[in-house]
């Protein structure tokens, strides 16, 4: 067929063309395609920054820079898949009148629940300033965590939470993409279960609830990086079990029980982070719950957008 003979494409609701071969691609583009293909694609683009940052941590202003430059590629790509295998111009959970104020009030918001969670675990004599440390290395973990922040968001809440909440509704969603967050936190150095199923409980669910309040990944990616920049960059203690990062802004030592400091995983599997992070989850659950953006099982219609 010639495009001559083509039917004419319709735009929907949203804008996008629904013709005669955009039909046929919907009903091929299932959950179930769309999901591995996304989830092992945003995968593989995480390795690889990470693996590009490795080289670029050389320097402050080289790891900045390529931190934000493959956090930016890794939301194009985000975008080209949304296209390519949903027929959406452009996904609304990135929405760019959003990006500012949930960015700026997530980074906030992570900044305050660690620097909370540091200052109770010091309060019980787990944490010790010993002096100041390197502002060339806060920049260098900054850098870092833009790109991190940013890829997992997209893999984690993007891909998982946004296309399984198809099949399972909001609470399946939030449970199977917290459990597989915190699970694949196993790979670090010095990982331990219980510090992978912390982070599933406080980073996970967190995570996971902001989305489905707000369908939009601004606050999640915002919190995200305001959290492991104050975590690593700050503060100088150990990201989920990474030790040996770049030197933060202060020196600090840890010391006490895992339990109160969260041992060589670092403050994330502390029980004190877990209780404080549980609290804006619940609060963020209701906040979704009044919205009408909680949804049972198979009640969400295949890339629906609020």
């Amino acid at each position: 067929m010639s495009l001559r003979d083509e039917k004419p494409v319709q735009p929907d609701k949203n804008g996008n063309g629904v013709g005669a071969h955009a039909v046929q691609g919907r009903r091929m583009r299932s959950a179930w395609v769309r999901l591995p293909i996304m989830f092992v694609l945003l995968l593989v683009v995480n390795v690889l920054a990470g693996l590009v940052l490795h080289v670029a941590v050389a320097t402050p202003v080289t790891s900045l820079i390529v931190g934000v430059a493959t956090a930016i590629l890794a939301l194009w790509f985000y975008s080209a898949l949304v296209r390519r295998l949903e027929g959406r111009r452009r996904p609304e959970e990135l929405s760019l009148s959003d990006a500012r104020h949930g960015l700026v009030r997530g980074v906030l918001l992570g900044l305050g629940l660690f620097a909370l969670t540091i200052a109770i675990i010091a309060m019980f004599g787990g944490y010790h300033v010993l002096g100041w440390g390197s502002f060339g290395g806060a920049v260098t973990t900054l850098g870092v965590m833009c790109s991190a922040a940013v890829t997992e968001e997209l893999i984690f809440r993007g891909a998982l939470f946004r296309i399984l909440e198809e099949k399972t509704g909001t609470w399946g969603a939030l449970a199977v993409s917290g459990l597989v967050f915190g699970g694949l936190h196993l790979f670090n150095r010095d990982a331990t279960v219980w510090g992978a199923l912390a982070i599933a409980i406080e980073a996970g669910l967190l995570f996971g609830a902001m989305f489905a309040a707000t369908r939009s990944l601004w606050l999640p990616i915002g919190l995200h990086l305001g959290w492991n920049v104050a975590e690593g960059g700050i503060f100088g203690t150990t990201v989920s079990g990474t030790a040996g990062g770049p030197a933060s802004l202060l020196q600090a030592s840890i010391s006490g029980p895992p339990a109160l400091t969260g041992g060589a995983f670092g403050p994330e599997a502390s029980v004190i982070a877990i209780l404080l992070c549980i609290v804006p989850t619940v609060l963020f659950l209701i906040l979704a719950k009044r919205r009408g953006r909680f949804y049972g099982r198979g009640a969400r219609p295949a890339a629906q957008q609020d």
